[in-house]
């Protein structure tokens, strides 16, 4: 049975870059689309640019230009990193259009024909400098619950509790960084509490079509802790409007109020799919309406949980339309480990991957195989990235079709034999339903695991038999043309298994093997006496030197970009608050540089030979862009910590601690001074 489905990711921001951690989103919703449409579904993939609100508003003026000027540029520029990156959207478009005002507001009026809209006096801050009362997102100060600072006005990104902007302890404009005023102004209230009824039934409820959950179970805890247990709730009623001057819609019969961006950033799926609908002629009203059989999922980041899991449903069924058929929600990137860091060059952008010359497909691989159905944070680790590229992809799988392909097309003209009953394509196709299965839910590390899996037991059966040494054999014509012929259609199955993660890949091996296009079929199909083309070589290997490139363009880009005053500073902000105690377990020891040396095969590290004045040890450092003269710091004096347990660095040695240095504002690593006097052992506290 084919199945309709629409499938969305959630909207960049048209206020910055694409970088790494939105791809893990784009990536593992385009995944799970291309698996749908191998299969024969109709799937529709629909996204668009987030681009109200002020955010929009003051970069816009910043530049000089108009927002809407502002918003197409960005647009293109989101679009394009997408593109390479092979994010397949049927439709990409902004929520600044004429479908979103249009559904915005029809929205709105049928919240409020249906008693779900009041009106109310509040109290809100607002900033005496920029005379403009300051969104959510523009006031930050210290968390009225964990007391983290630096925090929004919000929802806290330490404990996750949502307030409001009053709420905050201390809070300053981050606009202009003064104290804002509480002033009184008419805001407008979707009656979120009262529709705490049907958000407890749909949250723990199943969808239809499969008996699947809603949400994840990771989510499903979350909304109960939000919505409360039996009948009462902790929902409160949500503020859906915001003062002028806000670049945004203007909400119907109130000049001078907008529609606060949150609540039409999600109809944008609504009319990034309708302007779809109306270009190629689906119909709109059979995915929306109430009764809808139609399928609708939600990929997004699991910081907008509150919004797609409470708000978006309720929005839906209370004005007439159909709910979500389920939201998957994924965790944060990491990058060896830590949050991605602009000074260590690991805040790494899209475009700059695309413009160091990475494959595309490399980094959708990795990503693919960290993802999982939970909602877990994935780490990016750069030596794993590569080994895991190198061997899975070019030494497992295109390595098949390499050592097969040619004498295919010396020996037997281009044409396979008909190899319809080996038992080793039998085994591939076995696992045709698990491997979907795996899709389905969203388990791609445990898919591409089984898929590896059987690139292996291919590459067994390529040793066991040596296709090189029987094509030296008088008599073997026959058992070389059938070895080889089991080998490019194996390769055509593992092509097929992996068509959603590689997708360019697989219409380059569906070319060279003579096929119109690589379908979720070609997983049990053999090819029977079929001509293939020539081949040519799919993919290259990852060198270091690429990666090193990569996090060395993204630290320069740093120093060449400079930041808004409602970004970022110079200067990273002041990490969490730590106790005395913390800092006391620490053991910073002074040290002498014996000698100091460049690293053979590494463009980062420097490695220390140290006098601790108890014993010598061997420390690598990162800095060799700091120090391109690294003899000039034998004799000198630093500083090291010496209680840090000792760390392999992959083929280079065991580094025996960690030298301190100061990252400055231009992405720089320099060593502290000791003053003199000091000697090897003193310890610093």
């Amino acid at each position: 049975m084919t199945r309709k489905i629409l499938v969305t990711s959630a909207l960049p921001y048209a206020n910055g870059s694409i970088h790494l951690g939105h791809m893990v989103e784009h990536i593992q919703t385009d995944v799970w689309v291309r698996f749908q449409k191998l299969r024969g579904h109709e799937c529709h993939y629909c996204c668009a640019d987030d681009t109200h609100g002020t955010p929009v508003m003051l970069a816009a003026q910043k530049q000089g230009i108009a927002p809407e000027d502002m918003i197409a540029k960005v647009r293109e520029e989101h679009l394009a990193d997408f593109t390479g990156f092979h994010i397949g959207y049927d439709n990409y478009y902004s929520t600044h259009s004429p479908e979103n005002k249009q559904f915005s507001e029809q929205i709105y009026r049928a919240l409020k024909a249906n008693g779900k809209i009041e009106s109310r006096v509040i109290e809100q801050l607002f900033d005496p400098e920029k005379q403009m009362f300051l969104p959510d997102r523009f006031v930050k100060g210290e968390c009225p619950k964990c007391h983290a600072q630096d925090q929004y006005g919000d929802n806290c990104e330490v404990c996750g509790t949502t307030y409001s902007p009053t709420e905050l302890i201390n809070p300053y404009s981050a606009v202009s960084g003064a104290k804002p005023e509480l002033r009184e102004s008419e805001h407008f209230f979707f009656k979120l509490g009262e529709c705490a009824g049907y958000l407890k039934e749909w949250t723990s409820g199943n969808n239809p079509h499969d008996g699947k959950p809603h949400l994840q179970a990771e989510a499903l805890n979350k909304m109960k802790e939000w919505l409360g247990e039996g009948e009462e709730t902790t929902l409160s009623d949500w503020d859906i409007s915001r003062d002028a001057p806000y670049f945004g819609f203007e909400i119907p019969d109130a000049p001078g109020k907008y529609f606060y961006v949150w609540l039409d950033a999600p109809v944008g799926y609504m009319a990034s799919f309708k302007n779809l609908c109306d270009r190629i002629g689906v119909d709109f009203d059979e995915y929306f309406k109430a009764d809808s059989q139609t399928e609708m999922y939600h990929f997004i980041g699991k910081d907008i949980l509150y919004f797609h899991a409470l708000f978006w449903p309720a929005m839906l069924h209370f004005s007439g339309h159909r709910a979500p058929t389920g939201v998957y929600a994924h965790g944060f990137l990491t990058v060896d480990g830590q949050k991605m860091s602009k000074s260590r060059g690991t805040f790494i952008t899209a475009k700059s991957y695309l413009e160091q010359g990475l494959n595309p497909e490399w980094m959708r691989y990795y990503i693919a195989a960290k993802l999982n159905s939970k909602i877990e944070d994935i780490d990016l680790n750069l030596q794993d990235f590569i080994s895991r590229v190198n061997s899975d992809l070019v030494g497992k799988y295109v390595n098949i079709a390499a050592r097969a392909s040619g004498f295919i097309a010396k020996r037997f003209e281009g044409r396979l034999k008909d190899v319809s009953g080996s038992a080793l394509l039998a085994k591939l196709a076995a696992e045709s339903d698990t491997i979907a299965e795996q899709y389905e839910n969203r388990e791609y590390a445990r898919a591409l695991r089984d898929i590896m899996a059987l690139a292996d037991a291919v590459n067994e059966y390529v040793d066991a038999n040596k296709p090189w040494e029987l094509a030296k054999q008088e008599g073997q014509d026959e058992r070389l043309h059938e070895v080889c012929s089991e080998l490019i259609n194996a390769f055509t199955m593992l092509t097929a298994y992996l068509a959603p993660v590689l997708p360019q890949t697989a219409a380059n091996a569906a070319r060279f093997l003579n096929l119109d296009a690589i379908t979720w079929a070609n997983t049990r199909e053999t090819l029977g006496e079929h001509a293939i083309n020539k081949y040519e070589h799919l993919m290259q290997r990852v060198e270091q030197k690429q990666v090193d490139d990569l996090i060395e363009a993204n630290k320069q880009s740093i120093q060449t970009t400079p930041a808004s005053a409602a970004e970022e500073g110079k200067y990273e902000k002041v990490a969490e608050q730590a106790s005395f105690d913390d800092f006391m377990k620490i053991d910073m020891r002074v040290a002498k540089v014996l000698n100091c040396e460049a690293v053979e095969g590494s463009t980062k590290l420097l490695k220390f030979d140290l006098d601790f004045g108890f014993e010598k040890r061997i420390i690598f450092s990162g800095i060799a862009a700091s120090y391109p003269n690294p003899a000039e710091l034998n004799g000198r004096m630093v500083i090291a910590v010496a209680n840090f347990a000792p760390r392999k660095m992959a083929k280079f040695g065991v580094s025996e601690g960690m030298i301190l240095s100061a990252a400055t504002a231009e992405g720089k690593l320099k060593l502290l001074d000791v003053d003199a006097g000091a000697q090897p052992g003193d310890k610093v506290g």
